[in-house]
């Protein structure tokens, strides 16, 4: 994410729609990529952006949860909780991390190094329950895992995290 002014950031990205509702997703989706989280500020800027009260926006944004108004950590953990996650105790799975990480889904960690979020299915079915941290799949996840992945990225071993997939 870049350190300029948030208008500065979505300026050029305002500048490549017009002012339609019909392209208020599309901007919001854009912000996002661009920010990685939608600050309330560019909830401001695009109600201006269309002449609509930012509770407009924001009624948007808070509706589908594919936006987030919390910057994410830096290693992004999704649970998978598709049917085969949930029938090999993807629930608990995701409690462990919860109980791992000291956040509930949907937060982020103090030191902004985690977030965690519930997926409805990462498409690897046979290796259930997953969990996808950072952009790598693991496997038949159970809380001694969890504990091992944690661990591995704080102290930054890769070797250890590459052998987790395999």
């Amino acid at each position: 994410m870049e350190d300029k002014p948030v208008i500065e950031q979505i300026t050029p990205i305002l500048k490549r729609y017009r002012r339609e509702r019909k392209n208020l997703i599309p901007i919001l989706q854009d912000v996002q990529e661009k920010m990685h989280y939608l600050p309330l500020e560019s909830i401001v800027e695009v109600a201006s952006f269309f002449d609509i009260a930012p509770s407009a926006v924001y009624g948007v944004v808070t509706f589908y949860n594919q936006f987030r108004m919390v910057p994410p950590g830096k290693h992004p953990i999704k649970v998978c909780l598709g049917t085969a996650c949930h029938m090999k105790s993807g629930e608990l799975v995701s409690e462990a991390w919860e109980r791992e990480l000291g956040i509930k889904v949907g937060q982020v960690t103090e030191d902004r190094e985690f977030d965690l979020e519930r997926v409805a299915c990462v498409g690897c079915c046979a290796m259930a329950p997953v969990a996808v941290v950072d952009e790598t799949v693991h496997g038949q996840v159970t809380p001694t895992k969890i504990q091992g992945i944690v661990g591995a990225i704080k102290r930054g071993d890769e070797y250890e995290l590459q052998q987790d997939t395999q």
